[in-house]
Order: structure tokens, then sequence, then C-alpha cells
């Protein structure tokens, strides 16, 4: 398996660090997972409570969302139910994102994405935990021409706004041709100031959105050429952005952006990873933004999830400043490190559980992955083994 790695992984742009920098180097590092909790029904979403409790909020594909406390374990009941509201069917339909509201701690408000009953329609909302009726829908995006390909990660990032990521409408090969279509929210990372609101809107486009004056694009797009961005996260350090790409048959991508570059255009689906996939959907003036990380759909996993950059204190002096993502299918655990000269390095070290749908932080920048199927929480850390040979 390793020598299969080695072959069809895109190989580190340079030599292995030589352990004066964060973490040792890649070929030395090993990640470990220890199973915390169990029970869960298709957790998909994870993120820590923004009040201080220590608590992460799991939302569950159905609908629900259960706490998780690392004294008391996982609370028996849900805190919240929306699940009335929710469209589960399929595979890749529900409750796929939340994340808590800035002052979480005063309102007990988080922001969730899901596909709504009853035609999947990409939903937005601000709701209370345990008060459903007050749900407050912001913003929605039809989706039911097919069911898969919907995104959903919510995330605030440095400037305070929220980042909600959108599939591309799904089917297969784009047939609806919205990765490079700026008119449509499909296939994008959006930008949105959910503080306040402005005229009709219940929220308002930041006056810097990169397509804010573009005629016929869609002023909340912050970056587009994205297939299913199943799962991203900001860099708690350096406030870059990294984004798992689904891939459809060839590649699954890591793309990387730095703080605040907004407009970018990651490709899909003239490229799917760093190869043209449809020439006709390639534009000749257009500039496209290659992932930093790619390996084979098929021969290495089926679907990238996403991960985060490791900046906890536990395993500081061994895994600092390393993104760390997985795949669905095959469990892989991959090391992807940013070299002072801006090429990256990327490695395997090691396994999760299968089927990861999600990564998630605390507030003190330790990891947890939770598992689809056997629903499980897994607490995750690193350890250092001899360098290998291979």
């Amino acid at each position: 398996m390793a020598a299969l790695l080695s072959a069809t992984v895109a190989p580190a742009a340079t030599a292995e660090p030589d352990g004066s920098g964060p973490g040792v180097p890649l070929d030395q590092l090993k990640v470990v997972t220890t199973p915390v909790a169990t029970g869960l029904a298709q957790p998909v979403a994870m993120a820590a409570a923004n009040d201080r409790s220590g608590r992460m909020l799991i939302a569950e594909r159905a609908g629900t969302v259960r706490a998780f406390h690392p004294k008391d374990g996982l609370a028996a009941d849900p805190v919240l139910d929306i699940s009335d509201r929710v469209n589960s069917t399929g595979l890749e339909r529900g409750l796929l994102g939340i994340v808590p509201a800035p002052d979480f701690q005063k309102t007990s408000q988080v922001y969730v994405a899901y596909t709504s009953r009853p035609d999947g329609a990409l939903t937005l909302s601000r709701v209370p935990l345990g008060d459903p009726a007050r749900e407050q829908v912001l913003l929605t995006q039809e989706h039911s021409q097919f069911a898969n390909h919907n995104g959903g990660q919510l995330a605030f990032g440095p400037d305070g706004y929220l980042y909600w990521g959108l599939g591309d409408g799904g089917g297969g090969g784009d047939p609806l041709a919205t990765g490079q279509n700026l008119g449509t929210l499909l296939g994008k990372i959006l930008r949105l100031d959910v503080s306040r609101s402005c005229g009709e809107l219940p929220y308002c486009v930041p006056e810097n959105n990169p397509f804010v004056t573009t005629p016929g694009a869609r002023p909340e797009i912050w970056s587009y050429g994205l297939r299913n961005p199943w799962r991203f996260s900001f860099d708690r350090l350096d406030g870059s952005l990294w984004v798992g790409d689904v891939g459809q048959s060839a590649y699954e991508e890591i793309n990387h952006a730095e703080a605040a570059r907004g407009g970018l255009n990651f490709g899909w689906s003239c490229k799917e990873g760093p190869a043209v996939f449809n020439a006709e959907r390639c534009a000749p003036d257009a500039t496209y933004t290659d992932p930093v990380f790619h390996y084979r759909t098929g021969a290495d996993g089926c679907s990238v999830i996403g991960g985060h950059v490791y900046r906890g204190q536990r395993h500081a002096s061994l895994a600092f400043g390393t993104y760390v993502a997985t795949d669905w299918c095959s469990g892989t655990a991959w090391a992807v490190r940013k070299n002072d000269d801006g090429t990256y390095q990327s490695a395997t070290i090691g396994q999760f559980p299968t089927q990861v749908s999600s990564f998630a932080e605390d507030r003190s920048g330790e990891l947890y992955a939770i598992t689809d199927r056997t629903g499980e929480l897994h607490r995750v850390g690193f350890e250092r083994v001899a360098p290998r040979t291979d």
C-alpha cells in the first residue's frame, strides 16, 4: 500500500524538513485516534460551542444536534431538533453544517445549513438551541434536479463574516455548468455579513466581496470553480483558508488560499485537480488556482474529507502547522505543510477510522473526528515514529 501511495499521490515539493521548523518531519509523524463517544446517528458536522463550556456541538444528518463534553460525555437528548424541515433522503442530503454565532454565549444561536423539505433546497438559517420555532431562514438555493453535491460547510472567518460552501448542483460532470458560472451560488463559497440586514435581505453583502461590481455575478460569492467543497476550515493562526473539494473520477483535491484572498477560481469543471477535465469549460483568459495537494480517486480513496491545520498545544512539538485530512473510503491520514518558500510537502501519516465525515477543533485547537455510519467521536492526536525507509 505504501508503494502504491508513493506512486500516485502528488509528491512533496521540497525535501523533508530538517526538524528545525515547527513539527517533526512528516515521515516521522503518525496520527492516533482515541474513541471518546459512541451512539451518534450519522454525524456529519461538528463545531465547538462558543461559550467556554468545552462542549462540542455535533450535527446528525436527520436534523438533530447533540452536545458532547469531555468530562460528561455525549448528552442523551438533542439540544436542537429541526428534523421536521430537513430533507435527508438519499446519501448526501440532510443537516450538513453547523457553527455557533459569535454571540452564542448570550443568544445560544447557531447557524445551520441543510437541505430542506420537500425539494432539497440548500438552506442557510439561524436558530437558537432548543427553540426551533424561532428559526430565521437567511438564504436558499434551489437544488431539486439532483440529490448530490450539496456542500454544507459553515465557518466564521477571521474577518467575522460567515462563509458557506455549496456544491455544484449534483449529477456527474457538472451537467448544470455551474462551477464557472458566477450567476449562480452553486459550486461556490459565499461570504456573508450576518450581523445585520440590508434592505429586504436578512444579511448584508460585504462591500469588498470580489464580484460585487461584476455584471451578472452573485455578489455573495467569495470563490468559485468548486465541485463539492464538503469541508473547509480557516487556520486559526494565519487566517488562511483550506478547502477539501470532492473529485469526479480522477482526483480528490485540497486547495489553499491566503487570508482575505477572494475571487479565486479553483477550476471546476474546466479542471479536476491538476488536469483538464472539460476543455470546453476552460476560458483562455481565466486564471485557475491549482490544488496544493491531490490524490487519485479510486486508487487512493473516493471522497476527500477536508480537515484543519493543527494549532493545539498538546502535540505542538510534533504537528504544529500541519494540515490534516482524510478520505471517507480509505481512511488514509494525509498531512500537508506549507514551506517557507511557498511550496508544499505532503505525506501519509497513518490511518483514521473509515468513513470519517468531518473534523473539528475545540476551543484550544485540539482536533476531533466523527465517523458516519458507526456514529463515533474520536479525539485526534499524534506521535513520533522512526523515519520510513520505503
